[in-house]
């Protein structure tokens, strides 16, 4: 052999080795996180058999796998969506936050920090409701943020802000997009003019489900080809108000609406927390006409939302990104909209509170309609999908990965679900049988420097075969053959309540659901 053909031949070989690394560096899998705000498990047709009409959504549950038994763990806020996304975010469990969720201590690693140390591009459309420290150390960039302050409680009137890698989202900064001449949209600055309440309609300005779409779309037609993204995309919707475009209001008359096997007039007893803003939404008694009302309209945004989903799947597909991209979709909690006579929520019944929907998906992922019963939890999203792509789970996660369930190595990694809802509910699930308990301790206010008791203790037990019942409508709880499975799930609950940490100073109440159960 010459030493022209050693060096040609040693050439060849060096440019084979830098061309590989090239491509390895490329062949890193996107991730997109599509998260929905209050979008309960069955808000998805393909999952609940509902009247819903979502065949973006259930395209991707179709084409990826679906884990039918997750669940939001619970929450000490009304907002509940508050804890349930820094779960998402941080992989930890609901007592191991600080402060409830408000905010995302330094030592406890975000997954868009582990996706940047990673060597993503790490992105963030929509919604975000902890504080701007964690924000920024999360994101290398973003788009139309929602939720710096102000709020209008108005899908077409939605306060929006720039992304500000300094973190500086002054309620000066605040603008609104809306409809300008000749339907050019436009931005304008808030003002005090701007009152609260859902009076938009399509003919003021974008929904905010088109205008976080389209910015998602615009990073992904734009982002450096040579470098995979991570993108959190964190819709408001189908959260209320329940405002779409007259369009999809039309595709479901009320009248049209069949009501599910848990929908009631009123709920039973007082579970602890009857007097606030999502229940005040509608009037009580919640008549058949009311709930058709109210469930037609979360249809119809969830309908709208599914569009808008599909216009960002549709923009993977045209940009050549979509096969080389994981996508997990998953709402941040459930929702009543009528069914127990509630309506929002705060409480954990699985439709009304905790299950939601949970799929991986994506052209990167080749197992293809797949569906696990495995139990899940929120933050158990962080560590699987560090799992899938191949990067390090943070030491701060405490969530635990479904890839063994994924890949068939194991039928769960979980043998039971614990959820709680501030000092009043807690639930405990194992096997076939979900048991509640509920609360209420005596309380006092004081009125004019006089102390007057204005609430009296009670207690309620309530048990549930979610495997025959899933809509928990027949409450077992006082039959005497279900005596021992009470009795049993309540010893269980206590000691999960240890292990798992629920005590008065994680979470921060004036009183303990224990003190009083």
């Amino acid at each position: 052999m010459t030493i022209y053909n050693k060096l040609f031949l040693t050439l060849l070989v060096l440019s084979s080795i830098v061309s590989n690394g090239q491509n390895n560096k490329i062949s890193k899998p996107n991730v997109l996180i599509i998260y929905t705000d209050d979008h309960r498990y069955t808000g998805v047709h393909s999952l609940g058999g509902m009247q819903v009409k979502t065949p973006n959504m259930d395209a991707l549950a179709n084409e990826g796998i679906v884990f039918e038994n997750a669940y939001l763990m619970g929450a000490f806020s009304g907002a509940t969506c508050i804890p349930s996304r820094a779960m998402l975010l941080s992989g930890r469990q609901l007592f191991s936050l600080r402060g409830q969720g408000h905010s995302i201590p330094e030592d406890h690693v975000t997954i868009g920090e582990a996706f940047q140390k990673a060597g993503y591009m790490s992105h963030i459309v929509g919604k975000w409701h902890q504080d701007n420290k964690s924000l920024v150390r999360s994101f290398n960039s973003g788009s139309t943020i929602m939720g710096r302050g102000v709020y209008l409680v108005d899908h077409f009137r939605m306060p929006l802000w720039d992304w500000d890698k300094k973190g500086n989202f002054s309620a000066e900064d605040a603008y609104l997009l809306v409809n300008g001449e000749k339907g050019k949209v436009e931005r304008r600055q808030l003002t005090k003019d701007d009152k609260k309440g859902s009076t938009g309609t399509e003919l003021n300005g974008p929904h905010t489900s088109e205008i976080f779409a389209e910015n998602a779309s615009n990073f992904i037609r734009n982002c450096k080809k040579n470098k995979p993204f991570f993108m959190y995309l964190a819709f408001h919707a189908p959260h209320d108000p329940r405002q779409a475009p007259q369009h999809y209001k039309d595709m479901y008359p009320s009248d049209s609406i069949q009501l599910p096997p848990s929908y009631m007039d009123q709920h039973p007893f007082d579970n602890g927390h009857m007097v606030l803003r999502d229940e005040a939404l509608a009037p009580w008694p919640r008549t058949p006409e009311i709930a058709k009302k109210e469930l037609a309209d979360y249809y119809a945004i969830i309908t709208h939302l599914d569009d808008q989903i599909g216009k960002v799947i549709a923009t993977l597909k045209a940009t050549g990104a979509y096969e080389n991209t994981l996508i997990v979709f998953a709402g941040d909690s459930g929702l009543a909209v009528g069914n127990h006579g509630l309506m929002g929520k705060q409480n954990i019944y699985d439709e009304d509170g905790v299950h939601i929907p949970l799929v991986f998906s994506g052209g990167f992922m080749k197992t293809k309609g797949i569906r696990k019963n495995a139990l899940s939890y929120t933050h158990d999203i962080f560590p699987t999908i560090c799992n899938l792509v191949n990067i390090p789970i943070p030491e701060s996660v405490n969530g635990k990965s479904l890839v063994p369930v994924i890949n068939n190595s194991t039928e769960q990694v979980r043998d039971y679900t614990y959820h709680a809802y501030r000092q009043f509910q807690r639930a405990y699930r194992k096997g076939d049988y979900k048991l509640i308990e509920y609360v209420r301790a005596k309380d006092s206010k004081k009125q004019k420097g006089i102390e007057l008791e204005f609430e009296s203790g009670s207690r309620v037990t309530q048990l549930f075969n979610v495997e025959k019942d899933p809509w928990e409508t027949q409450d077992l709880s006082f039959f005497p053959e279900f005596k021992e499975v009470v009795l049993q799930m309540r010893k269980e609950m206590k000691q999960k309540a240890v292990l798992l940490g629920d005590k008065k100073e994680s979470i921060n109440e004036r009183y303990d659901f224990w003190d009083y159960y």
